[in-house]
């Protein structure tokens, strides 16, 4: 049995007394579903503090693959270990798009994360103009053989997935429930391909774009969607509460 996880992506916001206030408002609300918070680079450490002895795990949003070096302003894998990072999203949409991130540099990410015992939460996803040339499942097939190229099948067994559609991230456009399952069953079929039905049946799958607690419960019923990778929503405690309450109903 998968456990569902919920996590937070804040991605370029928040300040530290608001990181504050969001957790001291939300950290008595959790249910019995696995959660995650990533926060902006400044404020790990601030999170980290907050959620101790909690069951919140902490995430970061992105990570170098390289040790070191002489790369300003990026973060290495060493550097999350450090901070008791528990998740790394890596190949968000935002970085392939605004960033240029390849999947081979996806790639590379995934095996450093892995490396420093931490667990990626891989994005895949279509943009509009694909979805409409009917392309989904050909950029969905090429993210993960690409991005997953020389990953062991324990490795990808403790994978997290984030099916992303493009088109419903901050759009305020939700794909519909069957659109989601329709991804992500997509995505463990490749896995089955790529590895083997063991290895697809433990990868948790998430469903990310536009998730609320008014569509959360009809999302997360889906037989092949392990939780949600949550934008917008989960700068609101009440808000993310929800979410994980009604994934814990399912």
């Amino acid at each position: 049995m998968r456990t569902p996880l919920i996590a937070a992506n804040w991605k370029m916001h928040k300040t530290r007394p608001e990181a504050r206030s969001f957790l001291l408002a939300f950290r008595p609300q959790i249910d019995s579903v696995d959660v995650a918070v990533a926060p902006p680079f400044p404020l790990l450490g601030t999170v980290a503090e907050l959620i101790a002895d909690t069951p919140i795990a902490l995430a970061a949003q992105n990570v170098h693959p390289d040790l070191e070096g002489a790369f300003t302003g990026e973060v290495s894998p060493v550097m999350l270990k450090e901070l008791a990072c528990g998740y790394v999203i890596v190949g968000h949409s935002e970085r392939r798009e605004i960033f240029g991130e390849d999947d081979a540099f996806v790639n590379r990410k995934l095996h450093a994360v892995f490396a420093h015992g931490m667990t990626p939460i891989l994005c895949v996803g279509e943009s509009l103009q694909q979805r409409e040339a009917n392309e989904t499942e050909a950029v969905l097939e090429r993210q993960l053989r690409e991005g997953l190229e020389g990953l062991t099948a324990d490795q990808v067994a403790r994978l997290v997935i984030a099916y992303e559609p493009i088109w419903a991230i901050g759009t305020g456009r939700t794909a519909s429930p069957e659109d989601a399952e329709s991804g992500a069953r997509f995505i463990r079929e490749q896995i089955v391909k790529l590895y083997d039905d063991e290895t697809a049946q433990a990868v948790r799958i998430q469903y990310g774009g536009s998730v609320k607690p008014t569509n959360a419960y009809e999302l997360m019923s889906q037989k092949n969607v392990d939780g949600a990778l949550v934008g917008g929503a989960s700068l609101d405690p009440e808000a993310f509460a929800g979410i994980i309450r009604e994934t814990a109903r399912v």
